[in-house]
């Protein structure tokens, strides 16, 4: 992937697809994306543009030193990240992740009820990485101008 846009392009085509599909929001999608793997510059491992963890539906891995906070402090952390074969395998596991991960059951749930996405966003940022501002990044960056148009554009 060439530069930012060209891989903003790219994901949104394959979030758009994956919302269709499963229900999991574009925006939310990418808005993650951007955040963990710097506009998809650098994934973790093999293809990981969502820092997600190992967990047993996992066949591949990678060890990462990353830093995570802990009591208010940074601190290095040596993890288990899943590794994946494309960006697509790696999308589809995300949004398996929102909709049948345990930490975002009831964000899922509400969403299901109310389609807010900007809620949903929210709660699930709260539970995916323990960063102090990345909710507010996360909504920001889902509420672009440029993802909006990204995903308008499939």
């Amino acid at each position: 992937m060439e530069d930012r846009e060209q891989r903003l392009n790219e994901v949104a085509g394959i979030a758009a697809a994956l919302e269709t599909q499963t229900g999991c929001p574009a925006r939310l999608m990418i808005g993650q994306w951007a955040l963990e793997s710097e506009w998809g510059a650098k994934p973790v491992g093999q293809f990981n543009f969502f820092g997600i963890k190992k967990a047993a539906r996992h066949t591949k891995c990678c060890t990462v030193t990353t830093h995570e906070i802990v009591n208010g402090k940074s601190v290095a952390e040596n993890l288990e990240f899943a590794d994946y074969d494309s960006l697509a395998d790696s999308c589809r596991d995300y949004a398996w992740l929102i909709t049948h991960g345990e930490p975002y059951q009831q964000a899922w749930r509400q969403y299901q009820m109310d389609k807010n996405v900007d809620e949903l966003i929210g709660a699930v940022a709260r539970a995916y990485a323990t960063a102090p501002q990345y909710r507010e990044l996360a909504k920001g960056i889902a509420a672009q101008l440029n993802v909006i148009r990204s995903i308008a554009n499939v």
